[in-house]
C-alpha cells in the first residue's frame, strides 16, 4: 500500500502565518499540489498565468479551485507568450492526435512552451519575495509527463539556487526560499489517489489542451491520455468527464 505523508487539513482560521506561493494552472497536478500545500499548514497565495494559452478555460477553472481550496489570495498575471510562438499551445496549428500518431518518445513534443516554467517561476519569485513566502509550490512531474526539460528535478534545484542569488531578500536578509514539487516523482495514478485523499474536487480541474466550449475534453491530446491513464490505473472515476459531458 502506498504511503502519503499528509498533515491534517486545516481551515482558513487554523492556518498559521507560513506563506507559500502556488503556481495554479487549473489542471489536475497543480490543484493537488495546492491541496497538499494547504494541508501542510501554509497560507496559499495562488498565482495563475494568462500567457495566451489556447486552452483558456483553465484560467477560469483555476479561480474556482483557488476559491474551493481557500486561497489567501489569487492573482491572474498576464504575460503574452504568443508573441514569441514556438508552441502549438500558443499558436493556431492543430494539436497532434496522439491516438493516431504517438510520436517519438525521445522527442520534446510541440506542446512544449519555450521557457514557460522559467517565466512562471520568475513571476512567483517576485510575489514570494514581497510576501516573504517560505516556499513556491509547482505541480511539475518527471514521471507521467511529456519530456519537458523544465519539469526535471535538476532544473528546479537550479532555479532555487538562482532565486536565492537573484533577490534582495536572498542576498541581504538570508531568505532561504524553497522550490517544492511534491509530485515530481509520482505517477499520474498516484497523483489521483493523493488528490482523492486530500479532497480535491476533480470536476473543477481541466487537463485537455483543446477542450470544447464547456470544457469537455477532446480525448485525443497527450494531456487527455495521461489523465485518462491515471484515473484508470487509480481505479477512480474522473468526475470532470461526467460534468463536462452534460
Amino acid at each position: 500500500m502506498e504511503q502519503y505523508n499528509i498533515p491534517k487539513c486545516q481551515n482558513r482560521e487554523q492556518q498559521n502565518t507560513r506563506k507559500a506561493v502556488i503556481l495554479l494552472s487549473g489542471g489536475l497536478d497543480s490543484a493537488v499540489t495546492m491541496a497538499y500545500a494547504r494541508s501542510s499548514g501554509y497560507a496559499c497565495y495562488a498565482l495563475t498565468a494568462d500567457y495566451g494559452q489556447r486552452h483558456r478555460i483553465e484560467i477560469q477553472r483555476a479561480g474556482k479551485i483557488a476559491a474551493t481550496l481557500l486561497a489567501a489570495e489569487h492573482k491572474v498575471v498576464k504575460v503574452d507568450l504568443r508573441s514569441f510562438g514556438g508552441s502549438v499551445l500558443t499558436g493556431n496549428d492543430p494539436l497532434p492526435d496522439v491516438r493516431e500518431n504517438p510520436g517519438d518518445q525521445n522527442d520534446i513534443p510541440g506542446t512544449y512552451v519555450p521557457a514557460r516554467n522559467t517565466v512562471l517561476l520568475s513571476l512567483a519569485l517576485a510575489w514570494a519575495e514581497v510576501l516573504r513566502a517560505e516556499v513556491i509550490f509547482i505541480g511539475a512531474n518527471a514521471v507521467d509527463y511529456s519530456g519537458y526539460p523544465d519539469c526535471r528535478p535538476e532544473y528546479l534545484e537550479a532555479f532555487q539556487r538562482l532565486a536565492r542569488l537573484a533577490t534582495k531578500a536572498g542576498t541581504m536578509e538570508s531568505w532561504q526560499l524553497k522550490i517544492e514539487a511534491p509530485l515530481i516523482d509520482y505517477s499520474k495514478a498516484r497523483i489521483v489517489k493523493l488528490g482523492e485523499k486530500l479532497g480535491v474536487d476533480f470536476s473543477l480541474t481541466i487537463s485537455c489542451y483543446s477542450p470544447g466550449p464547456k470544457g469537455r475534453p477532446c480525448g485525443a491530446c497527450e494531456a487527455c491520455m495521461f489523465r485518462s491513464k491515471g484515473f484508470t490505473e487509480a481505479g477512480i472515476k474522473d468526475e470532470a468527464e461526467v460534468i463536462n459531458e452534460q
